[in-house]
């Protein structure tokens, strides 16, 4: 087997964009069906949001100008001159020294430009008694403030999420068009690997932990999961169920199979599979260093360690990419970071770079990170952590009490 160089992070991401591009299939969508899925337009309202001026509590629009001055002891007093509807609209225009009740939501009445809150006021017959005052554009949001008319909501490359819905609802779209589910194939290799639903194991068989992991993770962000078992160490059975995966799905991932034993066919596969085949076998990057990376006829087609704890990290740090980019999305997504300090030193070598689990946790009024140590084969090192700090290829560690970036899992 002939390996290439091995390359940093930052090489492999490069390449990454570099050689794959989005899939131009795309469909229209009712909303309610399109979280986690990404826009293929550009969003543009054809309307204002809010269409009028309106109440966000339960209160009297007034002048503010009218309420200067007012406080407990000393009230400003006004006249009760109506009331607005909720859902109608506010058809009396309110005049200096007069107030209108107006519920949360409902329309504000022509001429005010504040509301006081019902617990600041006292009624006392068509009198107001005002106990606070209250400034212009207190309690209120005027029309066009959340949306104007024609103005780009939500870009394209934008991967829908559940706010964002809520925000095209705002506008009245309720389908859009976004690009299709990615297919993404997985298939799980070993001769001590069995199907996750085996009740008996036998001595030297492990469940296939990453074939349920990654799944679940793709779908987290959009995809659609081909999932095609376990397969043997046999180069026969691996090259032509790989083959036969790899023709029904936009993105194929092997797990397992991806170091330098006699067995480990995975490089063999994805060459047969298509040009220019392998383009990187090997990341400087602990957990996951023996990670193959191919195009195969423009489709990629990523080898995972077959260690769990491997595996998800580097699905996480390349497979996320290479659905974005298949996808065409122009931000991260769905990357989450939290400013955290690391509780303890922790020792890295210069040269590669380092995911290390972290499990947050707040003391003195302040978020740590503590390290979750533990050998990549352990489930539970990603079970009992909230997310991972990176550290660089040109560190040699950090030390406790240094402020690092947490990137959450999903």
């Amino acid at each position: 087997m002939e390996l290439l160089q091995v390359h940093q992070v930052k090489e492999v991401m490069d390449i990454i964009v570099k050689e794959f591009r989005p899939i131009n299939q795309h469909l229209e969508v009712p909303i309610m069906k399109a979280v986690g899925l990404v826009l293929a337009e550009d969003i543009i309202s054809h309307e204002d949001v809010p269409g009028f001026n309106r109440s966000t509590v339960d209160g009297y629009a007034v002048i503010a100008n009218n309420t200067y001055g007012s406080s407990e002891s000393l009230p400003a007093f006004l006249k009760i001159t109506g009331a607005v509807e909720m859902g109608k609209e506010a058809n009396r225009e309110i005049g200096p020294g007069e107030a209108i009740y107006v519920p949360t939501g409902g329309m504000l009445p022509k001429g005010a430009d504040a509301v006081v809150m019902v617990e600041d006021v006292e009624e006392n017959g068509s009198l107001l008694n005002v106990f606070t005052q209250v400034a212009p554009r207190e309690n209120v949001i005027f029309k066009a403030e959340d949306v104007q008319a024609d103005q780009v909501i939500l870009k394209k490359g934008h991967r829908l999420r559940p706010q964002d819905l809520g925000g095209l609802a705002a506008i009245g779209v309720t389908t859009v068009l976004v690009y299709k589910k990615l297919r993404v194939g997985i298939l799980s290799t070993g001769d001590e690997i069995v199907p996750p639903e085996t009740e008996q194991l036998l001595p030297g068989q492990i469940r296939d932990i990453n074939g349920v992991s990654i799944s679940a993770a793709i779908e987290a962000i959009g995809g659609e999961v081909l999932y095609g078992g376990v397969i043997n160490d046999d180069y026969q059975q691996y090259l032509l169920k790989s083959s036969e995966l790899f023709a029904q799905v936009d993105f194929l991932i092997l797990s397992g199979g991806s170091s330098m034993g006699t067995k480990d066919f995975t490089s063999r596969v994805m060459n047969h599979l298509g040009q220019p085949g392998v383009l990187v076998h090997g990341v400087a990057v602990k957990p996951g260093k023996p990670t193959i990376l191919a195009n195969c006829n423009g489709k990629p087609v990523i080898g995972l360690p077959g260690h769990p704890v491997s595996a998800y990290v580097l699905f996480d740090i390349f497979g996320k990419l290479i659905m974005n980019q298949l996808h065409g999305v122009v931000e991260k997504g769905f990357i989450k970071q939290l400013n955290a300090k690391i509780s303890r030193n922790v020792p890295s070598e210069v040269g590669r770079v380092d995911y290390v689990r972290v499990i947050l946790q707040i003391k003195d009024n302040e978020l740590w990170a503590a390290p979750v140590f533990g050998k990549s084969g352990l489930i539970t090192n990603l079970i009992n952590s909230d997310g991972m700090v990176e550290i660089p290829e040109f560190k040699d560690g950090i030390a406790a009490g240094e402020k690092v970036n947490v990137t959450l899992y999903l």
